[in-house]
């Protein structure tokens, strides 16, 4: 297979969701988050990943481009992604809540079967952990079962070397490394990159970027959920130790409950 550079070609998959840091409000469907009450952004996770697919890309003189699916708005996010160094993106234009996590991965796969088809292989592929509006944590696994590759799980951190992907995962007894063969696909979670921010430089150069439109591969099946549902709000409490030098008994026998001294 041809490459236009010497490394990896990086495709990593980015969706428009819900600012979390604002109210969460729920459709009156219960199918999708409301955004009138807050602004849009991508999940926490995908930023990481983008910045992992941006220094994988430039440590071993690869590319790393970005896609999503989603109506026209979306553009948005292709544009924050390509203003921090992904270099291309592609749009697949449509109603991203008509499309359930099995629809996303057949559409993410169309779009790599098709680059591929043009002399363009993506490499790897990299994705959120989960969706952070509506909680999926399927896509990745079925992107991976469609196009035949390993997959890796919520990696805080990865590499490429020697035509493998090395992926650094949390585990339950620690850090745990999994190394598959390239092409594959891995899943991020954040809190093992911190991610860069864009410059007015790479804002204006993003907008030059022609972005490839393209329609649905197919019709979607739809999300199949019953509905979403908000967690009841967490009481907050308020304990008072004592007022002055009468409290320091108090904040003693806290910091012992808490561990934060040796009894």
């Amino acid at each position: 297979m041809s490459h236009p550079t010497s490394g990896p070609d990086i495709l990593v998959c980015v969706k428009r969701v819900v600012d979390a840091t604002g109210e969460v409000v729920l459709t009156a469907d219960g199918q999708a988050v409301d955004g009138r009450y807050a602004g849009f952004t991508m999940s926490n996770h995908e930023e990481c990943a983008v910045e992992l697919a941006v220094r994988t890309a430039a440590a071993t003189d690869g590319r790393a481009s970005v896609l999503t699916l989603g109506d026209a708005d979306a553009v948005e996010q292709l544009r924050a992604a390509l203003a921090v160094g992904c270099t291309a993106a592609t749009h697949v234009e449509a109603d991203a809540g008509a499309f359930g996590p099995a629809d996303v991965a057949r559409e993410i796969a169309a779009v790599v079967r098709d680059h591929e088809s043009a002399g363009r292989p993506h490499d790897l592929v990299l994705l959120g952990n989960d969706a952070a509006d509506s909680g999926d944590f399927q896509v990745g696994i079925r992107l991976a079962y469609e196009l035949g590759r390993p997959v890796v799980n919520g990696a805080a951190t990865l590499t490429v070397e020697d035509g493998e992907v090395v992926a650094g995962v949390k585990g339950p007894e620690g850090r745990e490394t999994y190394r598959v063969p390239l092409p594959a696909v891995v899943t991020v979670l954040e809190g093992g990159v911190e991610p860069r921010y864009p410059t007015v430089p790479g804002r204006m150069k993003a907008k030059k970027v022609e972005i490839e439109q393209r329609p649905p591969s197919t019709t979607p099946s739809g999300p199949q959920r019953t509905r979403l549902r908000l967690p009841p709000p967490q009481p907050s409490e308020v304990e008072i130790l004592g007022k002055g030098a009468d409290a320091a008994p108090a904040v003693v026998d806290l910091f012992e409950r808490l561990g934060v001294v040796a009894r």
